[in-house]
Formats: C-alpha cells, structure tokens, sequence
C-alpha cells in the first residue's frame, strides 16, 4: 500500500514529524514501511524558467535542430542563444533552462558548447532531464504566467514523500489513506479530519432511461449494492490535483470519472466502479453467478471463461464486470459517455479470493475485497464520490437510486479491565494511560463498571472498521501497540520445561516408521493434506468423494480432505521423474481421512512407493520390487502400532478396490477394529494417466490415533531356541480359486491345536503351487513347509509324526480340504 505524505497530510496534521518519525510510528503500529521514495523536483541551481523569442531552423542538417534565442532574465544573463533538437520550441512558450554551472539529476554538467557550428549558451529541458518522471517527446512547458528568469524549483510544485507500507491481512482498514491517518493520529494523539460530504442523496428528476432497475441474485455473495445515475457529465481530465496524488501512488490517470473512483478507493478503502449507461443493455443491473462457459473481456484485454461461482454484474443479456475485481473492456466510459451509473457494493470476501485465484486476474479493487470492505461505510464511500463527480465533471444526480440489502446495524462491545490488560501484558500500564491508548483508536469506553477486586470493567465501543477485534485479548494488543511496545521493561524469560514428558502415540508411531522406511533407502516426502476431486474419484467411492469435500475451498485442486498419502507419492514421483532424478522409493507420514458407512475418520497414516525405474542404466541387473517386497513392509510398520499381519486375514483387491492393481494386491483389516492396509501394485492405468513411467508398487496403512499403544509399550526381546527345527511337508489339494494364505492360516491353526503344548509350530509357509495333469478340474495343490520346535530340547520323529497324522486328519475334515499322496 502507497501512501502519499502530502495526501496524508490532508486528514491528520503531521506538522513537526519527520519522515523517519513517520516510519518509526508506522512500524510500531505493528505495519512494516518497505520503503519511501519522493516524487517531485530535486533541488536545482542555475535552472530558471525561460521564454523562446525566436526559432531559426539550421540548414543543412539531417535533423530538425534549431537555433533559438531565449530570455531568461537580467539576473541570469538576459537573451541566450540555444541549440535544440526538441520539436516544441517554439516562440512564445516558457521553458526550463539549464544555465552554464548547473549540474542535471542525471549528473549531466552544462558548459558553453559549440553546437552544429554554433554557441549553445545552456540547454533548453525535457521533463526527464529535470527527472520528472520519463517523458523526453519534448520539452516540458511551463504556465505562460510563470515569470522569467525565476528558479525552476520555484516555478515547479514541490515533491512528495511516498511510503510503501505493508498492510497485514487482518487489517483491510489500514489499505487507505484515512486509515493510516487514523493509526498516526492515535499515536501522535492528534484528530482525525475525515473528508466533507455534501450530497446526502437528493436527486434531481426521474430518469428509468438510464437505469431502471437493479436485481441481486446472490445476496450471500453481494449483501449490499447501491447504484446512483448521474446525467449529463462531461469526460475530460481530472484536476491537477487529483492527477499528482494518485500519480504519486503509482496510478496512471485517465480521466474525471475513472480517475474519482479509484481517488475514493485509495481515500477511503471502498473499491467503486462507474458504468457508462448506454452501454448498460435493457437499463437493468444483475447481480448473479455467471453462467458455466460464460465470457467476458476485461479491461486487460484478456477473455476470462468464467463458470457458477464467478460472480459477475450483469445487464439483461451479458456480465458486465468480474464482480469486485474488474471491469469488462466494453462497458467502460469513454470520451462520449454523457451518463452514468456509480457503483459501491460489499462482496463476500471468499467469494471474490476464489475467482481472482481461478482466473489469475488480481486487482487494486480484489485486493480490498478479499481483505473485508466495512459494508457500514460503503454508502458514505459513494456519497464522496458523487461529490468528486459534481466537482470534476459536472452533471445532476437524477433517480431513481438503488439499495438492494441492508446495511445490519453494527453493535460490538468489548468488557475488559485494565488489571486484565496488565495481567497479559506482565508489566504495569496505568489505567488512564490505558483508556487514552483505546480512545485515541476510536475504542470509545462507553460504560465503566466497579468489580469487587479487579478494578473497574471497561465496555469499549468497537467501530465497525475494525471487524478484527472481537476478544478482550484484542485489546490488550491495542493498548500495547499506541501505549509503545519499546516502553515493554526487560525482564528474564521464564517457561516451564518438559521433564519425562512422552510424545504421544501417534507422534511416536510416525517416528518409529519414518526411521524404520529412511533406513530401507526411501526419500521421505511432505504433501498438502488436500487434493482435488478429480484425484480423489480414481481411489475412493462417489460417496466417500462427498463426504471427503470442504464446504469452502480456496481451489479447486485443494478442495478434498486426502484419503490416502499414496497420491501425493505420486506426484511427488512424477515430478522426479521429469526431472531425471533416480529416486525410486518414496514414503511419507501424516494424517489420512478414511470414509466408511458414511463416517469419516481421522487416521495416522503412512504410504510409500517402490517404483520400476525403466531408464535406469547398470551393467548388473537388479530385482525389481514385488508384492511381497511391499507385504514385508507393511507387515513391519503394522508391528510398530501392535499389529500381526501375518496372523490378519488378506483379502485380494477386485473392482471395489480404487487404485490397485486387480490380482496383484490385497487388503486387510477394517476401521471397525481401528486400522486398514492396502499394498500391492497400483492401478496400471491410473499410474499412467498420472504421468508415471513404469509398473509401481506402494504400500498403505492407518489407523485410528486412540488405538495406537502408549509411547512406552514396546516391544520386548524374546529369547530363540537353541534347539534344531524338525520340519515336515504337506502337500493340499482345494479349490483353484481359493487364496493360499487362507489355507495357510487355517493349517496353522489346525497344526497348534495338534502340537498343544507339547512342542510350538514355528511356522507353516508356502513352497510350491501346482495345477494340471493329475489334480480334478477346478482344483489345485498347494505344498507347504511346517517347522516343528521345542525350546528345551531336540524333538524325535516318534512324537512329531504323531502329530502330523493328526494335522492331516483334522485339516481334511471339513471336506474342503484334501491331503494329496
């Protein structure tokens, strides 16, 4: 925000306070000054204003050069004679000249030259010679009236000094000069002249021609419009001194009308807009959602698509302006505008944050908007600017004016007492220097009550530009910012320490399996917790998808609670990828939100990718990653939060498992017990409409933060046999179409029961799968290995075979198992 010292100086008197008085105050306000430059004429010597008498054009020359004669003043030498090269200097006019001895901003030095054959006696100036600004088309001529021979810095109004302040977000009262005048005025304890206002809506005649009516079709986007038609203006340009204060700030002038609405705005800090009325089709104002596909050109040239949630003003038959943020190319004034329609209006900050992201179209106006505009000041707003209108363009306010919603009165109160103030504080403020603090900021103290032991409650009166205080601790902020936090006594820093303290679970949990997965060689990744829709449809349900979405997103790409870390993995795989960096194993801890029945449920999570690298160059051949190279991850982050996944039923993924791979990855668990997997290879064509080369194995697990065990539930160490295994083979014969790690558990659990306590069963694994010649249709044989083993001694073949019987016998008793010979 651009702040002109001499504009300022027209609310608050800033007499006796230097510049970097200025920035000081400005910056215990609690704003930040980013810089401060001056406009204006530098101090110059032997510079005075000139006439041109004659002009005699030299012959002979490629270019157009001159020989002009030029009074300048007794004082100064009286008639020179000066080459120049400048198309305007002509006889008559009163210039600028540089006198031998002066020494330009540019530290060009003026001497008697011989030019084109000619004396030159000093140089006739351009306005960027005099550095004002870049104009070198001609020279800069000055008012007929200036007298000869006076100094140039006479003639020429003075300078300006400019801050460039940085305005925090929760403070969209400060983005205008009378804001910053009120912040000055507090500290410097001075009075506040606030802008006269004349025009109190009277208007002069009926015109519906101009405009007939105005409709809001959005009022939660648009909660206030107002629309005041002035007839009869004249396009031109604004005064001088209009043009040099907003000049000063960096804006462009462009005419009366343009330039009085974007005056108000930097006044005042309410964005306004002015309608040429004969470009207002149907006469009637629209305040709607644009429609989807909807375009408009706006004032930058560029056509914006917009769909339902831009909001635009609209006339019968197409948007005018992006509401709030710019204007359309078509539907501004111009040099023929005779009538005219002014606009002030609130918008719904989030509202306006969104489209301004969507379209990538930011403006001074958005700027504002999306920061919070006082909808209690907005008819003030306009009120000022019809007035500059009257003042600069001339014209009559005709009816019919519009108001489409209220303005809800304002009423906010505050109780604090200044032992409270204090008390936070953690040094002493006497009260009254409190109450001065609070009053100097318009915090009127409008009752003061008596407490028994904490001294008297103050019910402060908030005023509706400052939206940001709603808590008493607010006020404590206020106090210390206008009282001075350089008056905060030093004082040592005392905070209590945390001794023996245990992270929590979770905390805990995503330690141990980040350590465990950065020691198996993965680069560990941070994604944003939020995704987009259309990602979120490749992995979770239509209705997990609903329930997964925010009420108001910023974005659309972050419009959806993650379901799953795997895609975050992803794109943070891709973007190596393109990159041509060699990473191959990711992973990544945080929070998941998984749906289920309807509810969502908050989860540790963690994810990781084992990626085939198709580029990759070696002489030696190395494993690719597999299903089972993912399963024995997951089995190890599932021991860290107490889980045995081995003893966990697996299910194999089918069409209602989004994001895998059918056939090639499995599931287990349910939230209904606090936690879930998935590993195994992802969706081949998913990985590919991702942008990923290459087949990709990943691995998820969450669960839900209360069931995790406490910090110091570790692990114990078990002691191993020193005995030798006794091992037996066992060859079934099942359905082909049933899993073999079902099959696997039950023959552990069959084979338990048989050794009792006899001896454990160490394990029971898998060797062989067979299907084919000698096995029934539909079947096939699966061959396992069982370990037999006692911690005491070496087992004899006597007891161990008698055992197995029994294994075989019971495993084939419910007839869906059969022992093959």
């Amino acid at each position: 925000m651009k702040i002109s010292l001499n504009w300022l100086k027209q609310y608050v008197n800033l007499d006796g306070a230097s510049t970097d008085e200025l920035q000081r105050a400005i910056t215990f306000l609690g704003f930040e000054v980013e810089g401060v430059h001056t406009t204006g004429l530098a101090p110059l010597t032997h510079v005075v204003v000139g006439e041109i008498l004659t002009r005699t054009k030299i012959p002979n020359l490629k270019k157009d050069i001159s020989l002009c004669t030029v009074e300048v003043g007794a004082a100064h030498g009286g008639v020179r004679t000066i080459v120049c090269g400048a198309p305007n200097c002509d006889p008559g006019r009163r210039v600028p000249v540089a006198l031998p001895g002066a020494v330009l901003p540019s530290g060009f030095q003026i001497a008697l030259r011989k030019t084109y054959g000619h004396e030159s006696q000093g140089m006739m100036c351009a306005a960027d010679e005099l550095g004002l600004g870049s104009d070198h088309a001609g020279l800069l001529l000055l008012d007929p009236a200036t007298p000869i021979g006076q100094p140039i810095n006479e003639a020429l109004p003075g300078g300006d000094t400019v801050l460039d302040i940085e305005i925090t977000p929760n403070r969209p009262d400060a983005l205008s000069h009378i804001g910053i005048a009120r912040e000055l005025a507090a500290w410097f304890r001075r009075d506040v002249t606030y802008p006269a206002i004349k025009f109190r809506g009277e208007t002069h005649g009926s015109r519906p021609d101009i405009l007939a009516a105005v409709q809001v079709e959005a009022p939660a986007d648009c909660p206030l419009y107002i629309a005041i038609a002035l007839a009869g203006v004249k396009v031109g340009p604004s005064p001088a001194w209009m043009q040099e204060r907003l000049a000063a700030v960096g804006l462009r002038p462009i005419n009366n009308l343009v330039d009085v609405g974007n005056y108000v705005m930097l006044e005042l800090g309410q964005p306004l807009h002015v309608f040429d009325a004969k470009k207002i089709n149907g006469r009637r104002l629209v305040i709607r959602p644009a429609i989807d596909g909807e375009k408009l050109t706006t004032l930058d040239t560029k056509e914006r698509v917009l769909n339902h949630r831009n909001l635009v003003i609209a006339d019968e038959s197409r948007p005018l302006v992006v509401a709030g943020i710019m204007g359309g190319a078509d539907a501004g004034v111009d040099a023929t505008t005779t009538d005219i329609v002014l606009e002030a209006a609130c918008f719904r900050p989030q509202s306006i944050r969104a489209t301004s992201k969507r379209l990538g179209l930011a403006s001074d106006s958005s700027y504002r908007f999306e920061r919070g505009v006082d909808p209690h000041s907005t008819l003030e707003a306009a009120q000022r600017a019809v007035d500059l209108l009257l003042e600069t363009a001339g014209g009559t306010v005709v009816g019919p004016s519009f108001q489409v919603g209220g303005d809800v009165p304002w009423q906010r109160e505050i109780v604090v007492t200044p032992a409270y103030i204090n008390e936070k504080l953690g040094f002493e403020i006497p009260a009254d220097d409190q109450r001065a603090a609070l009053e100097a900021l318009d915090l009127v103290i409008r009752h003061e009550e008596p407490t028994e032991r904490r001294g008297p409650a103050w019910t402060v009166t908030i005023p509706s530009w400052r939206a940001d205080l709603d808590r008493p601790i607010d006020l404590v902020e206020e106090v210390l910012r206008v009282y001075g936090t350089e008056k905060v006594p030093a004082a040592p820093a005392v905070g209590p320490a945390l001794v023996d303290a245990e992270d929590a679970p979770a905390v805990a949990f995503n330690r141990r399996v980040t350590d465990y997965l950065v020691g198996q060689h993965f680069h560990e990744c941070v994604n944003y917790t939020l995704r987009s829709a259309k990602e979120l449809k490749t992995w979770v349900s239509d209705a997990a998808v609903q329930e997964l979405a925010l009420l108001n997103p910023f974005v659309e790409e972050q419009s959806h609670l993650r379901p799953t870390l795997v895609l975050g993995l992803l794109e943070s795989l891709k973007l190596n990828q393109s990159r041509g960096n060699q990473v191959s194993r990711l992973c990544e801890t945080g929070r998941v939100f998984v749906e289920q029945n309807g509810t969502v449920h908050e989860c540790a999570g963690v994810g990781f990718l084992l990626a085939e690298n198709p580029k990759a160059r070696s002489w030696l051949g190395r494993a690719q990653p597999d299903f089972y190279a993912v399963k024995r991850h997951v089995e190890i982050i599932a021991a860290e939060a107490g889980i045995d996944l081995s003893a966990q039923a697996l299910v194999p993924v089918t069409g209602g498992f989004w994001g895998w791979q059918e056939g090639q990855a499995a599931a287990a668990g349910d939230l209904q017990h606090g936690w879930t997997a998935r590993f195994g290879l992802l969706n081949l064509a998913m990985v590919r409409a991702a942008g990923v080369e290459g087949k990709v194995w990943a691995g998820m697990f969450a669960i839900v933060p209360a069931t995790l065990p406490a910090a110091g539930a570790r692990r114990r160490y078990q002691p191993f046999s020193l005995q030798p295994a006794t091992l037996r083979d066992l060859a079934l014969v099942v359905d082909a179409g049933r899993p073999a790690e079902e099959v696997r558990r039950q023959l552990l659990q069959v084979a338990r029961t048989a050794a009792g306590t006899a001896f454990a069963v160490e394990s029971v694994a898998i060797f062989d799968v067979y299907t084919g010649t000698g096995l029934p249709a539909g079947k096939k044989s699966l061959a396992y290995a069982l370990s037999f083993r006692s911690a005491e001694r070496t087992l004899n073949d006597d007891e161990v075979n008698g055992v197995f019987a029994q294994i075989q016998q019971a495993i084939a008793a419910d007839g869906t198992v059969s022992v093959r010979a």
